[in-house]
């Protein structure tokens, strides 16, 4: 597993507005901890086929259909921004380009406020 890469999740159990069900998630963790074998948590994003989502300002970011095996249009929830255990991650899907990468990045500070 390393950052960048699109994973299919089982995100259950999940309350309120969080994103639940099986859905593709954005690892984000940085590769020394995914390759660390005792180590068990994932950060990850995930994302909607919501056009509502869409409408949520700086913090949701567009990726087209073929983005990293994705084989429908999406939005990577960046405000949702979550921490799974491996296990939960369950099918490959493929990697994110380096550009789009940066726009999730670029939402993740405009969700947190975090300066670069």
């Amino acid at each position: 597993m390393k950052r960048g890469e699109v994973w299919w999740a089982n995100l259950a159990p999940r309350s309120g507005s969080e994103q639940t069900g099986r859905r593709p998630v954005i690892i984000l963790s940085h590769d020394a901890f995914n390759e660390t074998p005792g180590w068990r948590s994932i950060i990850v994003v995930p994302l909607s086929t919501s056009p509502a989502q869409a409408r949520r300002g700086p913090t949701v970011v567009a990726l087209p259909t073929g983005t990293a095996g994705l084989k429908q249009e999406g939005r990577a929830i960046c405000h949702q921004i979550t921490t799974l255990d491996r296990a939960k991650l369950v099918e490959y899907l493929g990697a994110l380009p380096a550009e789009i990468l940066l726009k999730v990045e670029n939402a993740l500070l405009a969700a947190t406020d975090i300066r670069r």
